[in-house]
């Protein structure tokens, strides 16, 4: 209770007690004895300085709102847009086949060896590409491309099967001119391929020949809705760290999981990080030391928000001791 409420209750109680003496006091005499004809003075004025004094305290007004509290042992989990936002455009998992005959860059302007943005490249594709429609008058409609490089084999560490090839991002480019053929020098000759033209409109780091290009698709709005996944699959571990990190990772970093949409994974699964204790030796018992395994400890959380058919992406949301490369997942709890 509020300290003005007690305030208010005691003045209150003040003067209903005041006011009941002036009330006895103007009560008639026991066994007929005659009524005075008018209230004690004291009493009387006692009573109008404590009713003063009640309308003068402030008024306090209480109403319903809403409380959020989390339940027992349950972790806040934030996702906030702009964390995975260059992830769902950056990392690429395809199979040999796609990158082998994606288009690629084969010359830069000028002779010069690397490319970055504000440039122009040339690049060439397989007949029947994306480079052979002609683009757009108005930039903005002109076709996109996200500019690749070292597309690596993806193993799993249980099976060693190869579960993808990850591309890994450079840039983004558009097209400004369709490659075409023009008739060589001599009438006998054959066509000469003309590469497309293109503008790089962002680089994350430098682009050079033979870099490959793939269609930029359509941008998606995807709400995710962090819950944990019915199982988990078995064997399910952290293969690899997106990007230049050495082995080790924290929070708001990627990883990659060697479980996909084929294995029951899906955007939003939380899953808990589990590292496995070290093997060491007992000294302090008596006799020779013994073998001992030091038990299996949680070191964080992760929320998967991209997944492919036999790999997926997620995102680190807490971790105390780092993340690192073969520590398994398991339920969030």
């Amino acid at each position: 209770m509020k300290k003005h409420d007690v305030t208010r209750d005691t003045v209150a109680g003040a003067a209903g007690a005041a006011l009941i003496v002036a009330l006895a006091a103007t009560a008639p005499a026991a066994r007929g004895a005659q009524a005075p004809t008018a209230p004690l003075p004291e009493a009387a004025a006692s009573a109008t300085a404590v009713s003063r004094a009640a309308d003068s305290l402030p008024t306090l007004r209480m109403s319903p709102r809403v409380r959020v509290q989390l339940l027992p042992g349950a972790t806040r989990l934030a996702l906030e847009p702009h964390q995975i936002e260059p992830f769902l455009a950056e990392p690429l998992i395809v199979d040999e086949d796609a990158i082998r005959q994606a288009p690629r860059i084969v010359a830069a302007p000028e002779g010069r060896v690397l490319i970055t943005r504000g440039d122009r490249a040339y690049a060439r594709g397989p007949a029947g590409s994306a480079l052979d429609i002609p683009p757009q008058d108005a930039p903005a409609a002109r076709a996109a491309f996200r500019i690749f490089r070292e597309a690596r084999a993806v193993h799993d560490p249980v099976t060693h099967a190869v579960l993808g090839y990850e591309a890994r991002y450079v840039g983004r480019a558009l097209l400004v001119q369709a490659q075409g053929r023009v008739t060589g020098p001599d009438a006998d000759a054959q066509a000469w391929p003309v590469p497309a033209l293109l503008d790089i409109v962002s680089a994350r780091e430098e682009i050079r020949a033979g870099d490959r290009l793939l269609p930029e698709p359509a941008r998606q709005f995807t709400t995710y809705t962090p819950h944990a996944p019915q199982t988990v699959p078995e064997d399910a571990r952290i293969i690899s760290i997106y990007g230049d990190a050495a082995g080790m990772a924290g929070q708001n970093q990627v990883v990659v999981i060697n479980k996909g949409r084929a294995d029951g994974l899906a955007d939003g699964h939380v899953l808990a990080v589990i590292r496995q204790g070290p093997q060491g030796l007992d000294h302090t018992g008596p006799g020779r030391p013994e073998q001992i395994q030091l038990p299996a400890e949680r070191k964080g959380q992760l929320m998967v928000f991209r997944t492919f058919d036999r790999l997926c992406y997620g995102l680190i949301l807490d971790s105390g001791d780092g993340v690192r490369v073969g520590d398994r997942l398991a339920a969030p709890r």
